[in-house]
């Protein structure tokens, strides 16, 4: 790996976006160009050590591998995820204290994500994991270009409609972590065949 191309995702953030209290970002080092894919989740966990960046067995994780290991790809860990080129980050920075996230978190993440997403010149596909991260990206995409980059109805429709924005690939997909995945079973599958479309795209 070249060495001169390694970034942390946290410190290039804060100087892009500046620093924000009760914003987590991912502390890692990483090169950018090696990025094809960037899977985005709803949001941060409220113990960073449960995201998919935090302890070995992060309950995010716990989802997240079987998800990627259904849809076909050899993965045992996050550095597993990041060698094969793909990037997870959560579309709201900051953990949620109701069920339910109102629109001021997600414009709260906003400048982060969009600094994120900034920083991969070579992404092929982005995903939208849930309809958080469907908000978030349309909400970015609206403020440069005036429209949604995704359609405002269910992701079930959205599936099989080949979406690009500014040259990428952008899929629909449905939620990757938390309890309720484990109830959704259809979902699951679903989302599963989703990132098996988007390996066979990067």
């Amino acid at each position: 790996m070249n060495i001169k191309n390694i970034i942390n995702i946290k410190k290039e953030l804060e100087t892009k976006a500046g620093m924000a209290d009760g914003i987590y970002l991912n502390n890692i080092e990483i090169n950018p160009l090696s990025i094809k894919a960037v899977m985005i989740n709803e949001v941060v966990p409220s113990d960073p050590l449960q995201d998919f960046y935090g302890i070995p067995d992060a309950d995010y994780l716990k989802t997240t591998l079987p998800l990627l290991q259904n849809a076909g790809a050899d993965v045992h860990s996050i550095e597993d995820i990041l060698q094969m080129g793909i990037y997870i980050t959560n579309a709201v920075k900051t953990p949620k204290t109701e069920s339910a996230i109102d629109k001021s978190m997600i414009e709260n993440g906003l400048p982060y994500l969009e600094a994120e997403l900034s920083l991969f010149p070579n992404i092929k596909v982005i995903m939208l994991m849930g309809d958080v991260a469907k908000k978030a990206f349309n909400m970015i995409t609206k403020k440069k270009t005036k429209k949604n980059a995704v359609p405002a109805v269910s992701t079930y429709k959205l599936r099989n409609s080949e979406i690009y924005y500014e040259g990428i690939r952008v899929m629909p997909s449905y939620i990757m972590t938390g309890k309720n995945i484990l109830i959704e079973k259809s979902k699951v599958t679903m989302a599963a065949e989703d990132v098996a479309r988007m390996l066979a795209l990067i």
